[in-house]
C-alpha cells in the first residue's frame, strides 16, 4: 500500500482497445511522476475475454489479489461481444470487482471540454458540467446471474438495501460539498421512479433522511424519465445527480453523448477502501489494432485516480496532479485536436503526444 507519496496501482488492461488507450494514460501518469513528488509502480494482470478464453475465468484468482493489495486498480474496457457465458451475457470483469470489492458508487463525470462538439444548441456557450452518481451493487444488477428463465417467463428481481442507498447518499452529498468549495453549484438531485415502485419510494425516503444532515447542499427530486427529457433540452441545469444501478446505467451513457460520446467519458467505481478507474466506452473490436482509439476517456480515469488518492490519503500533490491532467486535456482540445470519432484525422498517438506535450 502506500508510503508518502508513493502508490501501487494494479493495471488491467482488458480486451480490445482496452490495451491501446491504457498504454497513452500509463504514459501521462509516467510524466506527472518526473515532474511531481509522486511515485507510482504499475503491475499489469491479466482479466477480460481474452483470458476467460484462455483459462475460463473473467480474472484469475492473482489478479483479485493484487486489486486488493493496490492502492489502485487502473481498468481498461473488457468483455468482447462474440465471447460469451454459457447463459449467453457477457464477459464482464468491471461488474464482478464492483460485486467483489464493494465498490457503491459508480461516479460518471460529464464535462464539456473546450473544442469538443456537443449534440445540445447553445452547450458551447453555457456549458456542461455534471456528475452521474450510479449505485453500483445493487438495483437490478443484483439479480445478475441469478434471474429466473422458463418457458413461459423471464424475472429478475431489483434489490434496494437501507445500508448501501445511506452509504451512496453520504457519498453524494460529499462530493456535492466538494463540488461546491470548487466554484460549482454544489446541488444534489435524487433521480428515482418513486411515483411507481415501492423500492423507489423506499430509496427515495431514505434520501431525504441523509439530506437533513447536509441542509448546505441544495435537493431536488426527479423522476427518472422527465430528467432523461431535461438532460436532452437544459443539460446546464444538473450538477451531481444520484440513482439506481439501472437507471444509472442508461443515464450516464446519455449525459456521456452530450460531450461529445464515450470516448470522451472517465468514470470510477469506489467503495469504502477500493476503487476502480476505467472509461466509460467499450472495446470496439470494429477499430482495434488500427490506431483510431480515442485514449481521453482513459487518461480522464487516470486523472480522477489521482483527486480519489489525494482524497484518500490526504495527498495533496495527488489533486494538483490530476487537475494537471485536466487541464492539458482542455488546452489541446482547445487547441484544434479533433479525434476520428468527431470525424477529424488524430488517432492515439496523436492525442497521447498533444496531452504529453501539454504536460
Amino acid at each position: 500500500m502506500s508510503a508518502n507519496n508513493a502508490f501501487h496501482i494494479a493495471v488491467l488492461a482488458g480486451d480490445g482497445i482496452g490495451p491501446e488507450v491504457m498504454a497513452p494514460a500509463i504514459e501521462v501518469l509516467r510524466k506527472i511522476e518526473s515532474k511531481s513528488g509522486l511515485s507510482f509502480r504499475f503491475t499489469e494482470a491479466p482479466a477480460g475475454a481474452n483470458n476467460y478464453l484462455a483459462t475460463g475465468k473473467s480474472m484469475p484468482e492473482s489478479t483479485i489479489k493484487l486489486c486488493e493489495e493496490a492502492d489502485a486498480i487502473l481498468l481498461g474496457a473488457c468483455g468482447l461481444p462474440s465471447v460469451r457465458y454459457p447463459d449467453n451475457t457477457e464477459i464482464a470483469p468491471q461488474i464482478e470487482l464492483r460485486f467483489i470489492f464493494d465498490l457503491y458508487a459508480g461516479v460518471r463525470p460529464a464535462r464539456l471540454i473546450p473544442g469538443v462538439p456537443s449534440p445540445i444548441v447553445g452547450a458551447d456557450k453555457r456549458g456542461i458540467d455534471l456528475v452521474v452518481i450510479r449505485e453500483s451493487t445493487e438495483g437490478l444488477f443484483a439479480s445478475m446471474g441469478k434471474g429466473v428463465v422458463t418457458h413461459d417467463d423471464a424475472r429478475e428481481t431489483m434489490v434496494i438495501t437501507r445500508r448501501t442507498s445511506e452509504r451512496l447518499f453520504e457519498f453524494s452529498f460529499r462530493l456535492a460539498e466538494r463540488r461546491k468549495v470548487r466554484g460549482k453549484p454544489g446541488a444534489l438531485a435524487c433521480v428515482d421512479k418513486a411515483n411507481v415502485f415501492k423500492a423507489f419510494a423506499f430509496f427515495r425516503g431514505i434520501f431525504d433522511e441523509i439530506a437533513k444532515k447536509h441542509p448546505e447542499v441544495k435537493t431536488d427530486r426527479i423522476y427518472v424519465d422527465a430528467c432523461s427529457a431535461m438532460l436532452v433540452k437544459r443539460p446546464w441545469d444538473f450538477d451531481v445527480m444520484v440513482m439506481e444501478n439501472m437507471f444509472g446505467d442508461i443515464v450516464s451513457d446519455i449525459t456521456a453523448s452530450l460531450i461529445g460520446g464515450l470516448g470522451m467519458a472517465p468514470s470510477a467505481d469506489v467503495g469504502d477502501k477500493y476503487a476502480v478507474f476505467q472509461p466509460c466506452h467499450g472495446t470496439a473490436p470494429d477499430i482495434m489494432g488500427q490506431g483510431k482509439a480515442n485514449p481521453t476517456g482513459m487518461i480522464l480515469s487516470a486523472a480522477m485516480m489521482l483527486d480519489w488518492l489525494a482524497d484518500k490519503h490526504g495527498v495533496e500533490g495527488a489533486a494538483e496532479a490530476g487537475e494537471q491532467i485536466e487541464r492539458a486535456v482542455d488546452q489541446v482540445y482547445a487547441g484544434g485536436l479533433k479525434p476520428m470519432e468527431f470525424g477529424g484525422s488524430n488517432g492515439t498517438a496523436d492525442i497521447t503526444k498533444a496531452v504529453l506535450a501539454a504536460l
